[in-house]
């Protein structure tokens, strides 16, 4: 049986319980396409879609959302909105 992680929500709201594998391939790839670079929520997620377009099973988009608001109840990465739209970035203070 695969591990599963559940997930958080930086609003305490319920978050979901996934493949640890997977959980840790988009959280991976959230972290490289957000190293160094500041992105609107749609810029990351096309950006994380590319890097594991034809290599992931389920819906990238979903599990993008899903793994960023852990990252973000985590202060891993942030959202910026004094920027219109808002910006995700690296945390650099966690």
């Amino acid at each position: 049986m695969e591990d599963r992680i559940k997930t958080q929500h930086p609003q305490s709201k319920q978050g979901a319980n996934i493949e640890k594998s997977k959980y840790e391939r988009v959280k991976a790839a959230i972290l490289d396409t957000l190293n160094g670079k500041s992105l609107t929520h749609t810029e990351l997620t096309n950006q994380v879609k590319e890097k594991l377009r034809g290599s992931f099973d389920g819906s990238i988009g979903w599990y993008v959302e899903t793994v960023k608001l852990d990252l973000e109840a985590h202060r891993l990465i942030e959202r910026d909105t004094t920027l219109s739209p808002a910006r995700y970035r690296m945390n650099l203070v966690a």
